[in-house]
């Protein structure tokens, strides 16, 4: 079994290298084998248990910072027998524990990926043994077993092929290949891609039509399934650029804190040195005001709204932050057959009698003539059209039936494209075969690369033949033209020949189509009778591009992201296809499986940003060209469906599986399923995924303005000795209640204008870039120096009176911030002011909660609060309104500043 290349070896050699025969193994044998081998299913390897998921979860740096403020609270709680800070210590752990919870789900969920793949095996194999014809469960087989191949069965092994009889096998979902391949026992020479080994089946792929007989090479994890098996679990996953961010916010804020600590209890210390104690535990009270206790449940919340909105515009979430993920990413690698493409065969041209017919329907719909409504021809007014599609349909093994207003087909895809193609002019398979029964057939082979069918009609028998167009033109001796048949010369041969040329040069898979009139007494309806046919025309057929897709192929250009064709198809067939659709342009680079093999990982990642289609590459391909992509700096989303897309799905920064035509494995394998299978339900959900990162932005410089505010003011009253202007009940308030509503209602602000119209950012841009960090850090000053002036003010009336004017005064400072920042351009007194009304209402409530604490006797105390006359609560709403203006002042300066750059920026050089 350690031989790789199985399909360069003629398949006596192969029986002689495994040591078995056609009648197969003896039961010992096989026994010994499977004992050696190990059972034909995919092993899988060491999960991690639940409880390392669970914990895993406690390691992010700003649940650190979370827990040890949690610990000290309580702490202090104890010691001072107090429960303001035991009230801190338990709030924050529920937080902590809500989102270790939802992340273990999250985690847990997505370690489903072999559980799918497993479920791609077939549950029983038909093997020979002994000469004699077993069912046996697939994981006794053993290398040297030989197996049998029957339609609509799933091949059990990967196996090297002793017969095939017209054998044709669905290796989509494993290659790419949009249509079944057809297989045969000849040697292939020379190295090639698991599409192209057309003498071996594989194990997870389905047999559409024909039989064959095959000799196991490789079981388990040794077959093709299982190498990917073995990809999809060893691709590590990683964080997405959101954690990344988070992750160094939050290292960020714990050195802030450590630094601020430190300074204030060794200012404390020299103040003071008997007073330790004391001032440690001002310096831990610090460290609880510093820590944004409510921004891990803003950004899952946040997040968690975006994944409904996304629902809705037909993009399920699998990974919360992976929402956010879109927003940042700059090249989609899609694959095209069913996702860039309608994942069906459609007929795209007829050429008959000197015309070519342009018949490009939309997919398997059965709706409308599309024959009429592309060229306003009319099948019945063209004798010539009509003959053809009639002869399509009877020398047709195929069908067609309706399910959910879709046409399936039922037999091979090519062939159901035909009868769509006809259906649609209105000509109908099941009429046609009423009125000329099929009296006798010629069936197709992949040598003779034809097919014949007869038919007994009101006026004899009629022979018609479809195939390959050098093997049908070789039966002809006329063409028809203008509905009269003419006799075909050389030249008329090489005209037909050079026009399949044509058509095929488009990515388009070419059949001829051919009629003969019998005598009404012939009886022999064999091979003999396969010349002197009439030549009708050629129809030319391909998978073809979803119009949707093409448009949002357009809708990424303009937004900046790059969208690459990553195929199983041929190089011809995926170049054309992606200039259809506007993916491929002059200058771009086209690579083959074959050429990407030869490239070493520096080569490849030198011209990675110019290839713009891969063609018939490999599942190991995918994934080099996803690492190239990230290597480069790229933020990469990998759209797929098949088995083939699953480890490449897992390793870029985002997988996008298809929910209608995609396999279970690639589905666990992805950060999203399109429930409807759109290539333009991504530039939604992208858009969506921008909006979100604009409104975290915004509610992480609401949050951390606030804690700047809040911190500033502690540190400065201790550095000046003077009484705390709040207790840590009071900040654990305003932390997680007074400016927790209005940042959820940031979460739910709608899109910006030009959202898709701007450049994806840079992934490694910080989240305090465009002037945040100067923001926090004025609107803290503006917060304290505000705050400890009325602070200063009240303290005549007494400490409780002071800290209630503090604790007032400091809650609407924040309550006047969202109010204008939720805005974050344009005046809040533009027509966008209304377009929130979640965040205006959440005010509000803030606003009357922050009355209650004060009014309500029974909070007032558990709060340290006393009642302030009307006058009083006037001032500290008029200090705290100072920050509304001067947000709207920056923002003006921002905004004038803008526009004098982009009109220095549209003159003209004078130099």
């Amino acid at each position: 079994m350690g031989n790789s290349s199985w399909y360069n070896l003629e398949f006596k050699e192969v029986l002689k290298e495994l040591d078995t025969s056609p009648i197969g193994l003896d039961d010992k044998d096989a026994l010994a084998r499977l004992e050696r081998y190990g059972p034909n299913e995919l092993v899988e390897a060491r999960r991690k248990s639940p409880l390392r998921i669970f914990l895993a979860q406690f390691t992010n740096f700003l649940v650190i910072i979370l827990l040890f403020a949690a610990a000290i609270s309580a702490a202090i709680g104890f010691h001072q027998g107090t429960v303001e800070e035991l009230y801190d210590a338990v709030v924050i752990m529920i937080i902590v524990i809500f989102n270790a919870v939802f992340g273990f789900i999250q985690e847990y969920k997505a370690e489903k990926s072999l559980e799918a793949l497993k479920a791609m095996a077939a549950p029983q194999a038909t093997v020979i043994r002994e000469g004699e014809t077993l069912i046996i469960p697939t994981r006794e087989l053993v290398p040297g077993d030989v197996i049998l191949l029957n339609p609509g069965t799933k091949v059990a092994a990967d196996c090297r092929l002793m017969e095939a009889g017209d054998l044709r096998i669905n290796e989509a979902s494993l290659t790419g290949e949009s249509v079944p391949v057809t297989k045969s026992v000849e040697l292939i020479k020379g190295k090639v891609i698991i599409s192209d080994r057309r003498n071996t089946a594989f194990s997870g792929s389905t047999v559409e039509r024909g039989r064959g007989k095959g000799v196991v090479t490789a079981t388990g994890m040794e077959t093709e399934l299982g190498k990917i098996a073995g990809m999809v679990q060893a691709e590590e996953t990683e964080q997405t650029p959101l954690q990344r961010r988070l992750a160094r916010l939050g290292k960020a804020i714990s050195v802030a804190i450590l630094i601020i600590c430190a300074v204030v209890f060794l200012v404390g210390y020299l103040q003071d040195p008997e007073n330790v104690v004391e001032e440690f535990l001002t310096a831990v009270s610090l460290a609880v005001a510093a820590v944004p206790e409510g921004l891990p449940i803003v950004v899952t919340i946040s997040l968690a709204l975006g994944m409904r909105r996304m629902a809705r515009r037909h993009a399920l979430i699998r990974r919360l932050p992976s929402v956010e993920t879109l927003g940042a990413v700059t090249i989609i690698c899609s694959d095209k057959t069913g996702t860039l493409t309608e994942g069906k065969m459609n007929v795209r041209e007829i050429f008959v009698s000197g015309k070519s017919y342009d018949v490009r329907g939309k997919g398997y719909r059965p709706e409308g003539n599309i024959l009429l409504e592309a060229k306003k021809v009319d099948p019945s007014q063209e004798s010539g059209l009509s003959l053809l599609l009639r002869a399509a349909v009877l020398c047709n093994d195929s069908s067609l039936y309706e399910k959910d207003g879709f046409w399936n087909v039922q037999g091979d895809s090519t062939e159901g494209a035909l009868i769509a193609t006809a259906t649609r002019g209105g000509i109908l398979k099941e009429t046609m075969e009423e009125e000329e029964p099929r009296v006798g057939e010629v069936s197709f082979t992949s040598e003779r690369k034809r097919m014949t069918t007869f038919h007994r009609t009101n006026g004899g028998l009629v022979a018609y033949m479809k195939g390959a167009p050098e093997y049908v033109l070789e039966r002809c001796d006329r063409y028809l033209w203008d509905g009269e048949p003419r006799p075909l010369a050389e030249e008329n041969i090489n005209a037909f020949l050079e026009r399949n040329l044509q058509m095929a040069s488009r990515g388009m898979r070419i059949l001829a189509v051919a009629y003969r009139q019998l005598d009404n007494d012939t009886t022999d309806l064999g091979e003999n009778m396969e010349e002197r046919f009439v030549f009708l025309g050629l129809m030319g057929i391909m998978d073809a591009p979803r119009s949707d897709a093409i448009e949002a192929v357009a809708e990424c250009k303009v937004a900046g992201i790059k969208v690459v064709m990553i195929t199983g198809d041929h190089k011809l067939t995926g170049e054309n296809v992606a200039k259809e659709m506007g993916i491929f342009e002059k200058g771009d680079l086209t690579v083959t499986g074959s050429e990407l093999e030869k490239m070493s990982d520096k080569e490849l990642k030198d011209i990675v940003e110019k290839v713009k289609v891969y063609a018939r590459v490999s599942p190991e391909h995918k994934v080099r060209i996803i690492k190239a992509l990230k290597a480069k700096g790229h933020v990469v989303a990998m759209t797929g469906d098949g088995v083939n897309d699953a480890p490449a799905l897992k390793g870029a920064d985002i997988g996008v599986a298809m929910g209608i035509t995609g396999t279970d494995v690639a589905k666990e394998s992805s950060e999203m399923v399109l429930t409807d299978d759109n290539f333009a339900s991504i530039v939604k959900a992208t858009e969506e995924g921008r909006v979100i990162y604009v409104n975290i932005r915004k509610f992480v410089r609401y949050m951390l303005s606030t804690n700047s505010g809040e911190v500033m003011v502690i540190l400065v009253a201790s550095l000046l000795g003077m009484p705390l202007p709040l207790i840590a009940i009071q900040i654990l308030w305003i932390n997680l209640i007074t400016d927790g509503f209005p940042a959820l209602s940031l979460g739910v602000e709608p899109s910006e204008a030009g959202v898709m119209k701007r450049p994806p950012r840079n992934p490694k841009e910080s989240i305090f870039a465009g002037g945040m960090a100067y923001h926090i850090i004025w609107v803290g000053v503006l917060m304290t120096v505000g705050t400890l002036g009325i602070f200063t003010w009240g303290l005549d009336g007494g400490l409780p009176r002071a800290r209630t004017l503090a604790f007032i005064t400091i809650a609407l400072f924040q309550l006047w911030h969202v109010l204008t920042i939720h805005i974050e351009e344009d005046t809040v007194l533009s027509k966008k002011f209304f377009a929130n009304p979640y965040l205006l209402g959440a005010i509000a409530l803030s606003v009357l909660l922050q009355m209650a604490v004060i009014y309500v006797p029974s909070l007032s105390e558990v709060f340290r609060t006393v009642p302030l006359p009307l006058p009083e609560l006037l001032l500290c709403a008029l200090v705290a309104s100072s920050l509304f203006f001067a947000v709207e002042a920056e923002k003006l300066y921002r905004r004038r500043r803008k526009s004098r750059v982009q009109k220095s920026s549209s003159q003209p050089s004078t130099s």
